[in-house]
């Protein structure tokens, strides 16, 4: 291995901070040896602070519209092509009750920027299915109001996931128009000061991404203390500004992903639908290298292939029962078992019980 390589991968191993050097450095390994010593070092890590457990967050994709226009992704509002859905509450419920009766630990309600759905809507749906078994909550819809986080907050969701998506303030305004990289943070923080277990995250091989922006983003994930942390792979959409772009790397996605457990190794980190999608073994392959969190679809069939963030995403062809029979033998394969609890941070303020 290559001297400056091995002296930062022994001061991740003491547990020292690592500057966006040391981590473009990481990034930057090379095939072979290095790469294999720093997915190893990340696997350490991961079993370290979480074990063996695996844990599943069952999604529910509720609605696919969007009132963004965002490059990369399927679900933007000048997609006329896309058959637009919402599950109507009693699906919603319903699936809450399948995961409930499999002994999920987590709940993620996610939808596109979506206004048709109010704050007190969606501080209903919460309750709802918070209702249904003792899970966790996670929301994933994007930019709301701060009044709208605390309904949501109150009405009992424990998490909330706003992927930052690149810490490169430009790339955002191009990747993103209309929205703001500034905006984004805002809410991050409103989110930390409101309670939640707060999940954000970041894309592989965004079309005039660097190795030094990747580096950023990890920073940032620190930064922002997060409990969660979704890297995964950009994949081009035909209905999509970036459709002749080629997809990120596996590699380097793998490689982020093993970077982010030495910066961050309480946080859960998913292997990602995304990275399971570029490769028919990328979920093995990202448990193998720091991930410990797995994001079944939980939706009804009806609905899964109209969530069309990217195409022929990971699972969008089964069912609920097919997706998690698949997912368990993956995990059991690997020698790690499912997760029978809600999962919530390790971190003291969290780790004994719901988020307060």
């Amino acid at each position: 291995m290559r001297q400056q390589f091995s002296q930062v991968l022994e001061k991740a191993s003491m547990g020292s901070e690592l500057t966006k050097e040391d981590i473009v450095t990481l990034l930057q390994a090379l095939p072979g040896e290095e790469e294999e010593q720093l997915f190893q070092l990340a696997d350490k890590v991961r079993r370290e602070n979480h074990g063996d457990a695996v844990h599943l967050r069952g999604i529910i994709e509720f609605s696919n519209y969007c009132r963004n226009d965002c490059h990369y992704c399927g679900l933007r509002r000048s997609n006329k092509d896309l058959k637009r859905y919402r599950i109507p509450m009693e699906e919603i419920i319903e699936a809450a009750r399948y995961a409930a009766a499999l002994g999920y630990g987590t709940i993620v309600l996610q939808a596109g920027e979506d206004p048709y759905y109010s704050g007190e809507q969606l501080a209903d749906m919460i309750r709802r299915v918070k209702e249904v078994g003792d899970f966790a909550v996670t929301v994933c819809v994007g930019e709301r109001s701060r009044e709208d986080y605390e309904l949501m907050r109150k009405a009992g969701a424990d998490r909330y996931l706003l992927k930052h998506e690149t810490a490169d303030p430009e790339l955002f305004a191009q990747m993103r128009p209309g929205t703001s990289f500034e905006e984004r943070i805002k809410r991050l923080n409103w989110l930390r000061e409101l309670g939640f277990q707060v999940g954000s995250g970041n894309m592989i091989g965004l079309p005039g991404q660097t190795v030094e922006t990747l580096a950023e983003d990890i920073l940032l994930l620190k930064e922002l203390d997060v409990e969660m942390a979704g890297i995964g792979p950009f994949i081009p959409h035909h209905q999509t500004p970036l459709k002749d772009c080629g997809p990120g790397d596996l590699k380097l996605t793998l490689k982020a992903l093993a970077v982010a457990r030495l910066v961050l190794p309480l946080a859960h980190l998913p292997a990602t639908t995304a990275v399971g999608t570029l490769h028919p073994e990328g979920r093995k392959l990202a448990l193998s290298c720091g991930a410990n969190v797995i994001m079944p679809n939980l939706s009804p069939a009806t609905y899964r292939q109209m969530y069309q963030i990217y195409p022929e995403k990971a699972g969008s062809k089964e069912d609920a029962d097919e997706s998690h029979e698949r997912i368990t033998t993956l995990v059991k394969e690997m020698g790690r078992q499912i997760s029978t609890g809600r999962g919530d941070s390790p971190k003291e303020h969290f780790k004994n019980g719901p988020a307060c």
